[in-house]
């Protein structure tokens, strides 16, 4: 199978004391272990745990053998990989008790889930995160009596768990993401409904950026608070950044020394346009030093004086700067952020402790607010016209870009042009589509230096991508170091292709091995809409008709009789009309579990590979779930927590596939 169906063990209980990436993680070490002797005893655990953090660090291997000995009696009995998790708890358990150590804060981050076992939260960004719900979901009609929540008791999460104030969250972070026609909204809902509304939100979650890869819905039905705490910190995160973007704020043009760097600013992650931007201003404040982050380069406040200084230097005091105490010159930064009405994310204790989290979201929120940059000039936008309009290649580059992330990869990239170049993320996710298929002996870890060495990591990228019968005529390594625009989203593209349709051959049980090809899902989806009593049909993945969406409508409602409510589908004439029904479209895709990242225009305008993607998504739920096992109400309801662990992987990859022509061209 392919390797996005992520970790699976068959109980659930052992299941959930573990992360994907913790999961990942023991796996290796298991494999290893077995692999040195052939064959791996309990006898043989005491030892060779000796790498793994916390059981090998705080126990000598006596004390491992003798903890193993008087849980197992027979110590010659093989050990599977089930076994093995159970011990290393066991294991674990006994190391913390002996040591009597508690985690470190692991407060919830922007970017990607936990990886210990054990979890904190900060108190201090739950307060801060329940500020900013409490403020701009206060005039929904749903949530509003629910709110204000109160920041000191774990209300939050309470209300989290039917799903809806996550949906609705996202939708102000990016607008019109959730078609909020999809979302259940009736004050009691049952437990196949919460699914529904778990299932849009992470699957919503994962096509605005969020890292969700160690999160399924169970642990909102659980409320665990790291996780839930973890995902609303990056919605809000990209809802705070989104306005560091030239194309929305012109203005940022004024950054740049050269005309020249524009290519470079424009590649460059939001983060880190508003440290260039808070620098900017620094620099003309005459501070010194050079803020390269959130956290210790602002523990002391001064920065953060000088910059209110020159944004508004109408409520400047003297006292701040002249003051000794970071605490107490915090206390006045704060003082002046709020005359400007900026006074939102942290406390004075958050600025001097380093909180990177509610710092970025401060100063993200002072830019937005008052960014000190000239007006919008003709000279900003004749510069910006200079750059070809490229508006297809930035739609597909978002959907491969939002794929990746989604794979659950050691990094996090901004722009595939960009961080693709050393072919280390692109070997991690070959590695994922097709596992074991890497080198990784030969293969060179960032950060790399040398120029060579990132093209002997691309070269092998293009080896194996011939080897999966990609169509890569005259394509060297050297193109993706380049950062060739064309040739990288013809790669990307054939490699989400091929990761789709191993997915639906391994689904596909009586296929016995057969490739399954586009015209397989064709067919496929034609005959899912005939067999429900429809006339609509699809010539192919570029029928215009499939612009008005009813055609996918059917498709769904086909595979998933309560999917689509028809009284919300418009006829599909206007332009206006289209657009409604592919929102709704993908909303319900998301809802019943396809991780798609495609966007209503990708519909209306039938862009072959997006809708391909959207095909072969809906297809590879339904193969998940055979009719036979699905009783509308009720045994959903069953089959709901089971899916919640495969959801962020195995239909993160073959939802979010994209596909064009049999050969992959462009």
């Amino acid at each position: 199978m392919s390797g996005h169906w992520g970790i699976l063990v068959s109980d659930p209980w052992l299941q959930n004391q573990f992360t994907q990436v913790e999961l990942r993680s023991l796996k290796s070490h298991f494999m290893s272990m077995r692999r040195e002797s052939g064959r791996l005893v309990i006898a043989d655990l005491a030892s060779k745990m000796s790498g793994l953090k916390v059981v090998g660090d705080n126990l000598s291997e006596e004390e491992r053998a003798s903890c193993v000995k008087d849980l197992y009696q027979n110590t010659e009995e093989e050990v599977d990989f089930e076994l093995f998790l159970k011990i290393y708890l066991k294991l674990q358990t006994f190391a913390n008790s002996r040591t009597g150590s508690s985690p470190k804060n692991s407060s919830a981050f922007l970017k990607a889930a936990t990886t210990t076992l054990l979890h904190t939260i900060s108190e201090s960004e739950k307060a801060s995160y329940v500020a900013h719900i409490n403020h701009y979901l206060a005039q929904d009609e749903f949530l509003k009596k629910y709110l204000p929540i109160d920041p000191s008791t774990n209300e939050l999460f309470e209300i989290a768990k039917d799903g809806v104030l996550l949906c609705k969250l996202i939708n102000v972070a990016v607008p019109g993401t959730i078609d909020e026609r999809a979302i259940n909204t009736k004050r009691l809902l049952n437990p196949w409904e919460r699914n529904e509304n778990h299932t849009l939100c992470l699957n919503s979650a994962k096509a605005i950026g969020c890292t969700v890869v160690n999160i399924g819905t169970q642990d909102f039905i659980e409320g665990r608070r790291h996780l839930v705490l973890g995902l609303i910190s990056q919605i809000i995160k990209i809802q705070l950044l989104a306005d560091l973007d030239l194309k929305k704020t012109p203005q940022l043009l004024e950054l740049l020394d050269d005309s020249k760097d524009m290519e470079e600013l424009m590649n460059l992650p939001p983060e880190k346009i508003l440290l260039r931007w808070m620098n900017f201003h620094l620099k003309k404040a005459g501070y010194k030093k050079i803020v390269t982050n959130f956290s210790s380069d602002v523990k002391d406040a001064e920065a953060y004086a000088h910059l209110l200084n020159v944004l508004a230097p109408e409520y400047t005091n003297p006292s701040t700067l002249a003051v000794k105490n970071p605490f107490e010159r915090a206390k006045l930064v704060l003082e002046h952020a709020d005359k400007m009405g900026c006074k939102r994310y942290l406390t004075a204790r958050d600025i001097v402790e380093g909180s990177p989290n509610l710092n970025l979201a401060f100063v993200a929120h002072i830019f937005q607010h008052r960014n000190g940059l000239s007006a919008q000039t003709k000279q900003h936008m004749s510069l910006l016209e200079t750059f070809p309009d490229d508006t297809q290649d930035s739609r597909e580059e978002r959907a491969f870009r939002l794929w990746i992330n989604s794979l659950g990869n050691s990094t996090y990239i901004n722009n595939v042009f960009e961080d693709l170049r050393n072919g280390w993320v692109l070997l991690e996710t070959l590695d994922k589509v097709s596992p074991g298929i890497v080198n990784w002996k030969i293969a060179n870890k960032p950060p790399i230096k040398m120029p060579f060495r990132k093209v002997e990591n691309c070269n092998q990228v293009v080896k194996i991508g011939k080897q999966l019968k990609f169509s890569l005529v005259n394509v060297a390594g050297n193109d993706i170091v380049q950062g060739n625009k064309k040739l990288i989203l013809a790669y990307l593209w054939q490699l989400m292709r091929y990761n789709i349709l191993q997915l639906l051959k391994n689904l596909r049980f009586h296929s016995r091995g057969k490739e399954i090809t586009d015209a397989d899902i064709l067919e496929w989806a034609n005959s899912k809409v005939s067999s429900s009593g429809s006339q609509s049909h699809m010539d192919s993945f570029k029928d215009k008709s499939l612009s008005d969406g009813i055609f996918f409508l059917e498709l769904l409602s086909s595979v998933q009789p309560r999917a689509v409510n028809w009284g919300l589908v418009t006829k599909g004439v206007t332009d206006q009309e289209k657009k409604m029904n592919a929102t709704y479209i993908i909303s319900i895709a998301r809802k019943l579990g396809c991780s798609i990242f495609l966007l209503p225009e990708d519909i209306t305008e039938v862009n072959q590979k997006m809708i391909l993607t959207l095909t072969a998504s809906i297809m590879s739920w339904c193969l998940k779930h055979p009719h036979e096992e699905r009783r509308v109400g009720t045994s959903d309801n069953e089959s709901g927590s089971q899916l919640e662990t495969t959801s962020n992987s195995t239909l993160d990859d073959s939802a979010s596939d994209s596909s064009v022509d049999e050969n992959g061209n462009m």
